[in-house]
């Protein structure tokens, strides 16, 4: 070894140390990152809440064209990839890449320890024809039904992922309805001349779809459906969603895009140990429910970093509906949701309709609503039973919402904000106050602050149960200005309006049949039929 190159070998031999220990304070600084960022997460939750577990997986890979796997957008892959996820399952583990390409496919079921990592530039559109989704007993808004299979989905599995930054495109347009009055002339000619049938401004993808609405009485589970050929007959109107994880543990979707869902997009159902994050959802604004996230009977979440574009509720907490809801009795409790942002839908954050089996110990901060129709909006209505309690809401942004920033409404019909005209409300309103039962829904100790709104219509609305009211809410530190309306107190109980600013040309407030309304520390009582107006 010559003179020169000893020189140089006893200086990578001196440097080695160095940068060993620099590219181990690298990696530590990494990792406290990390832990301070879930640390942040955690800190000052106002109930107490274990961390959230996140699913780990071996070091083994497999490429989605080891199984046969073409990139044309023609070629149908369902085989391929479900071949290749159950061979990493089988292995015990590891991740299945879907790398840069148009891959076509039918449903994909992910299985337990396997990670679904799609690349940048991997863009995986679902099949339109609907004899790929085979019809399956589920549940749907709530309710134990028929649907078809969702493009993606999981049961009773453990330890599953979703990651990238690739795109899952649900092919929704082939199997939503839609309604004539949420398209402009031309987009509804388009509509019509691409096929289907249309009755009452509505346009259906086919017949049976129709026939499958005139079965649905309510919301959309079909009734007097009898034999397996009337099943497959309404098969596009039993619209999946695009991706349905039920009864499992430690979930995690992270980095990935998800559009244009056959109806709502991401559903957990009876789930333990979630997280969302850094997640993207668009579907169009007229999508029939078309929700970004319906988190259902779910425990210990965190839905972090993610932005939604929904054609329905945006974020949205369930736990069943009615009596099928209240026998699972699996209530939706333990989630944090921060750092959002919401583009469009019915709501920014939603809790209901479908609660009967209970919501407690949510925590919402930090979340951005960009001209959704209501901000934060709590829906329920006679017959769902459940009670909802422990919801905190801090720091919200919101700019042109065209309804309520603030929607107590116990009287939900299943419509959207300014779908129902006042006569309907109304009606509804003036049944026989029934007694309570276990068929009563209650919303009791919730508490909203630190949120500012440009624009709005009615800036609250609290709507109760005469039977049951809504129940000590505290709400402090709010500016809604520019509102066209000012709020409305129906058929409350111990409600604190701190520190709340209301910019509007009408009323500011007005009080009718509620009780202990405390406004800046005074008292208001009314329990007549006259409402009380107060300034603010």
């Amino acid at each position: 070894m010559n003179t020169s190159i000893k020189k140089l070998w006893a200086l990578v031999c001196a440097a080695f140390p160095i940068l060993l220990m620099h590219s181990c304070q690298q990696a530590g600084s990494q990792v406290a990152t990390s832990t301070d960022t879930e640390n942040s997460i955690y800190a000052n939750l106002p109930f107490e809440m274990k961390r959230v577990e996140r699913p780990s997986f071996p070091d083994y890979t497999v490429n989605i064209t080891d199984f046969g796997a073409v990139a044309d957008g023609v070629t149908l892959n369902t085989k391929a990839i479900n071949d290749a996820i159950q061979a990493v399952h089988a292995k015990g583990g590891g991740k299945v890449v879907i790398p840069e390409g148009l891959w076509l496919t039918g449903p994909i079921e992910l299985l337990s320890n396997v990670n679904l990592h799609s690349e940048q530039n991997a863009l995986v559109v679902f099949s339109d024809n609907f004899d790929d989704y085979p019809i399956i007993t589920t549940s749907f808004e709530g309710l134990n039904t028929r649907r078809c299979t969702s493009p993606i989905f999981a049961r009773n599995a453990e330890n599953i992922a979703i990651t990238g930054l690739g795109t899952f495109d649900g092919s929704g347009d082939s199997w939503r309805p839609v309604k004539k009055g949420k398209m402009t002339a031309s987009q509804w000619n388009n509509l019509i001349k691409s096929g289907g049938v249309v009755e009452n401004d509505v346009w259906y993808p086919t017949a049976g779809s129709l026939k499958g609405a005139k079965a649905t009485k309510e919301f959309n589970n079909p009734s007097g459906i009898e034999t397996e050929e009337d099943w497959k007959e309404i098969r596009p109107w039993l619209r999946p969603v695009m991706l349905s994880i039920a009864k499992c543990k430690k979930v995690l979707l992270e980095g990935v895009t998800f559009k244009n869902s056959p109806s709502w997009c991401l559903h957990p159902l009876s789930c333990e140990h979630v997280t969302i994050n850094k997640v993207k959802v668009f579907n169009p604004w007229y999508s029939q429910n078309g929700d970004a996230l319906d988190l259902e009977s779910c425990n210990y979440a965190l839905i972090t970093n993610n932005i939604f574009d929904a054609g329905d509720d945006a974020i949205c907490i369930k736990s069943g509906k009615d009596e099928d809801g209240r026998k699972r009795g699996e209530p939706c409790q333990n989630v944090v949701v921060k750092n959002n942002v919401v583009l469009h839908g019915h709501g920014g954050f939603v809790v209901g309709s479908e609660m009967s089996g209970g919501v407690k110990n949510i925590y919402v901060d930090n979340c951005t609503f960009l001209g959704t129709d209501v901000g934060l909006r709590f829906k329920s209505t006679r017959g769902r039973g459940g009670v909802v309690e422990g919801i905190y809401i801090n720091n919200i942004n919101m700019i042109d919402i065209p309804h309520e920033p603030l929607l107590f409404d116990l009287f939900y019909g299943g419509k959207g904000a300014g779908e129902e005209t006042e006569a309907e409300l109304a009606g509804r309103m003036k049944a026989a106050v029934p007694p309570v039962t276990e068929e009563t829904p209650a919303f009791r100790n919730i508490h909203i602050s630190n949120v500012t709104c440009k624009g709005s219509g009615r800036a609250m609305f609290f709507n109760g149960l005469p039977e049951m009211p809504v129940e000590n809410v505290t709400i402090k530190d709010v500016v809604i200005s520019e509102a066209k309306e000012g709020i409305i107190i129906s058929q409350a109980v111990n409600v604190t309006l701190d520190n709340v600013v209301i910019k509007t040309t009408g009323e500011v407030l007005q009080i009718k049949n509620a009780k202990n309304v405390k406004v800046n520390g005074e008292e208001h009582q009314n329990d007549s039929s006259k409402p009380l107006s107060i300034p603010m």
